[in-house]
């Protein structure tokens, strides 16, 4: 008998993918259509649209639906969401665009999607990004992707031709197929990690806490677009293989990866990204210290709490709250603040500065806080990094 999965959020996955029997006929149509560019981050979302990581969205938001998210995190049809989903264009190329009529999404001048245009809005960015980001400034890169957006949002649901060109295909899974590799496994519960840095002996130890209480583990990085001081993606992959390789069991984790931008809105982020792993087959989904944070914009324990503030039947996916993690020499073990008795005197804590200027020196941080496989990789790509700058 085949495993049941948890429902996708809204029942049902979402499909936007055009027949390959209809391609030809609707790319011949899209010629004629007017044309809206797309950006990278634009390009990513209609991306995940297509494939169901953002069911039950079939496009981009309308008006009802993104004032519903901004102000209530909810769609307009009360189903929970947290951050809205755009396409953005500019007040010339929206004048020729009308509701009820089609539009041609072209991506480097090349057409990749349709979309029937439902809805033609203005926003005030200032003060939504207040609502989104908790903030209104500019150094916040979430703010910052926003600004500069487009003064017109366009929504309606889209047809997708051809998808961006994938990053590691080997893992780069759609949550059809992800539900389907649960399925083979027989797994009934998993737990979903995000993460856009390499794992660290902190991640890991609430990797296993979570894996000691469910079947199986999805490790998702997210690979789309992020900040320019955040690790390449190519590094963080080789550093979550050489990880599972020698420290986990390999029949209990899938790697796969989520070609999604980082928007770095952390509370409201943390309940977008659980929903999205709800889609790929998650009933749990960790949540530590600082979800999707950047800065000091959100409080250390900020997207916890916001998982209170829904239904558990609302979300449908069961958040694994975790502490910030450690290595106590006391102890001689990982612990956080709910298990270690001990002074922060005797915990090896390094800040994310301090380990970036030992990895860029060759310094290999201390096995307490991070495996010596994941550290040689990280010194190597730092080097490499260098040498590059150094020719420059």
């Amino acid at each position: 008998m085949q495993q049941e999965l948890i429902d996708p959020h809204g029942g049902k996955l979402i499909n936007r993918m055009a027949p390959q029997e209809l391609l030809e006929d609707l790319r011949a149509e899209a010629a004629n259509l007017p044309k809206i560019p797309i950006n990278a981050r634009e390009q990513s979302d209609l991306d995940l649209i297509a494939v169901g990581a953002f069911s039950p969205l079939e496009g981009f938001m309308s008006s009802d639906d993104y004032r519903s998210v901004v102000n209530n995190m909810r769609l307009s049809n009360g189903l929970p969401w947290s951050l809205p989903v755009t396409l953005s264009t500019t007040e010339d190329v929206a004048r020729s665009l009308s509701i009820g009529s089609k539009a041609a999404l072209t991506r480097d001048e090349k057409i990749v999607a349709t979309i029937e245009v439902q809805d033609i809005f203005s926003y005030d960015k200032v003060s939504d990004a207040e609502k989104v980001f908790r903030t209104s400034e500019e150094a916040h890169p979430g703010v910052r992707a926003m600004y500069a957006q487009g003064e017109i949002l366009i929504g309606g649901p889209v047809t997708v031709f051809e998808r961006a060109p994938l990053q590691f295909p080997k893992y780069n899974r759609t949550p059809a197929e992800t539900r389907k590799l649960i399925q083979e496994k027989g797994w009934k519960t998993v737990v979903g990690f995000q993460t856009r840095n390499p794992v660290h002996r902190a991640h890991e130890y609430i990797q296993k806490c979570a894996l000691e209480t469910v079947d199986g583990l999805l490790l998702h990085p997210l690979v789309g677009e992020t900040k320019s001081d955040d690790v390449p993606a190519d590094v963080r992959m080789k550093c979550y293989e050489v990880l599972l390789e020698n420290y986990y069991p390999r029949d209990r984790v899938i790697l796969g990866v989520l070609p999604a931008a980082m928007r770095y809105a952390g509370p409201r982020e943390a309940i977008f990204h659980a929903l999205i792993r709800k889609n790929y087959g998650c009933t749990h989904f960790i949540v530590g210290r600082d979800h999707a944070g950047v800065g000091n914009y959100y409080g250390t324990y900020d997207a916890q709490k916001l998982f209170d503030e829904f239904e558990p039947s609302e979300l449908g996916i069961t958040p694994m709250k975790f502490e910030h993690a450690f290595w106590c020499n006391q102890c001689e073990a990982m612990a956080s603040t709910k298990t270690c008795p001990h002074p922060e005197s005797s915990r090896v804590v390094l800040s994310g500065t301090k380990v970036r200027n030992m990895l860029a020196s060759g310094q290999m941080p201390p096995k307490e806080f991070s495996r010596p496989e994941v550290a040689q990789i990280l010194i190597e790509a730092y080097r490499s990094r260098q040498s590059v700058a150094d020719l420059a």
